[in-house]
């Protein structure tokens, strides 16, 4: 598979780069050269709940608290229960998790009396209202707050809010939040806010992301990568037939996405979710997506050093990509960790066995 990228140099990192990837001038950021480890995060339909696992080398990923959730969904969420959370580290040397507060199966389990919080008729399908925010230094020891975007601002006729992910804009000096928003009975769009430095709240109104070329197209699920030549590429769901992914660029973090034609994927099916994270030490980075359309459900992975030509990976444990303790993870992120973050980690989840 192959996109063009025309009238681009693709030189190693320049002044942007070291300020998203070194967290600007704080020296007590880890750099890449200082990574060891892989974090994943992911989640559970039965458990609506927060998990981890580490890997050593990328391509082998073992769950912390023996598969376990590490935060219980319904300890932190308005709805008792969370989706699609992301993970990412931020200039301050902090981890940032924000996730849907979303239960879907809320009514089975005894939390509402309704299928959705919201009437059907009025708010449609899972109809949230916002997302759990969560902060840590140590990946341990957590805040949580609940950010409802309707309670924000109040003017915005909110029908859901989905798959918030976190990046760091220099150009801001503020953590970006950037989500699925579908307004009132219309399409889900992409859409980015920023946050306090405490991850509490937004602390501006949420302003259109990017736009798809054809209006009549649902568009979700962003994931936003900053690329060596300083450009961004920005994966994201087209819910086309089957719904997959694509790619946009732009030399903007929040704004002036230019399309790419073509699917990333390799799927025969629809897939959402992708999250890309690059191999420590080597100039390639991996795209990892969620696989709805088979069972029993999966990870999907390619694979890319340039962001023009793709090589599929295959899932989980049907090639080189493994998972050990643990099935069916859903909507997850990677992270790279320090050898001591990632030894810590796990220390902790074994002593709690």
């Amino acid at each position: 598979m192959k996109f063009e990228l025309k009238g681009r140099l693709w030189v190693m990192a320049g002044l942007l780069m070291a300020f998203i990837f070194n967290g600007c001038a704080n020296s007590s950021v880890p750099k890449e050269e200082d990574m060891a480890a892989y974090l994943l995060v992911y989640f559970h339909d039965p458990t609506h709940s927060l998990h981890m696992a580490l890997s050593e080398d990328g391509y082998t990923f073992t769950a912390v608290n023996n598969g376990e959730p590490v935060v219980a969904g319904d300890t932190i969420a308005g709805q008792k229960g969370i989706r699609d959370p992301h993970i990412t580290r931020g200039p301050d040397g902090a981890f940032y998790i924000a996730m849907t507060d979303l239960h879907i199966f809320g009514m089975q389990e005894g939390y509402r009396d309704t299928r959705w919080e919201r009437p059907h008729e009025e708010y449609d399908w899972g109809n949230n209202r916002g997302f759990v925010l969560m902060k840590s230094y140590d990946l341990i020891n957590w805040t949580h707050n609940r950010v409802y975007i309707e309670e924000a601002f109040p003017k915005l006729d909110v029908g859901c809010a989905w798959a918030p992910q976190t990046i760091y804009d220099p150009v801001e000096d503020k953590m970006m939040l950037y989500f699925t928003m579908r307004i009132g009975h219309g399409l889900t769009k992409l859409y980015y806010a920023y946050t306090d430095d405490d991850f509490t709240q937004l602390v501006s109104e949420p302003e259109i992301l990017f736009e798809y070329p054809n209006p009549e197209i649902q568009i979700l699920d962003a994931d936003i990568t900053p690329l060596p030549d300083g450009r961004f590429c920005m994966m994201y769901v087209a819910q086309e037939n089957p719904i997959g992914i694509r790619m946009a660029f732009s030399d903007k973090i929040n704004r002036d996405y230019i399309y790419e034609d073509g699917w990333v994927d390799f799927e025969s099916g629809s897939c959402e979710a992708p999250n890309v994270w690059k191999r420590i030490g080597e100039d390639k980075w991996v795209l990892m997506y969620d696989i709805y359309s088979i069972q029993p459900h999966n990870f999907g992975f390619v694979e890319t050093a340039d962001f023009e030509s793709f090589e599929d990976l295959g899932h989980f444990n049907d090639g080189v990509m493994k998972i050990t303790n643990f099935t069916t993870p859903k909507h997850g992120a990677v992270i790279h960790l320090t050898q001591k973050e990632a030894d810590a980690l796990a220390a902790y989840w074994d002593k709690k066995d």
